[in-house]
């Protein structure tokens, strides 16, 4: 068993102006399945409409955004859960002060940096 608090895990840049993560359980620590992660987005900044070929469940833990996947928009806020299935467009961007969600991944080599690996 591992338990730690999300503080004790260092933010890192993730290539989008306000956006930071944090690796919470990779492979790193012997996940097998699923990567979890800690997004925090300062107000108004995007991460763009993109896709994989892997599925997202989100849950927003503080703030407010949208979550859109090109076509429609959907207002989310703390305590809001989202499923995006594999291969479907979407982007996120922060309209609260912060926007600060879980998003829990497959474990797959091309979706989890190098340094998260074992």
């Amino acid at each position: 068993m591992f338990v730690k608090h999300y503080t004790e895990v260092p933010e890192k840049d993730t290539g989008f102006e306000g956006v930071t993560i944090r690796w919470l359980v990779s492979p790193k620590l012997g996940a097998k399945n699923y990567a979890m992660r800690y997004f925090k987005m300062e107000k108004s900044s995007e991460i763009p409409i993109h896709q994989h070929d892997w599925e997202h469940e989100i849950f927003i833990v503080r703030g407010e955004g949208i979550i859109t996947n090109g076509k429609e928009e959907h207002h989310v806020k703390a305590g809001d859960f989202l499923y995006v299935p594999p291969n479907e467009p979407h982007g996120y961007k922060a309209t609260g002060e912060t926007l600060e969600f879980l998003c829990i991944i497959p474990a797959k080599k091309e979706a989890i940096p190098e340094d998260e690996w074992a």
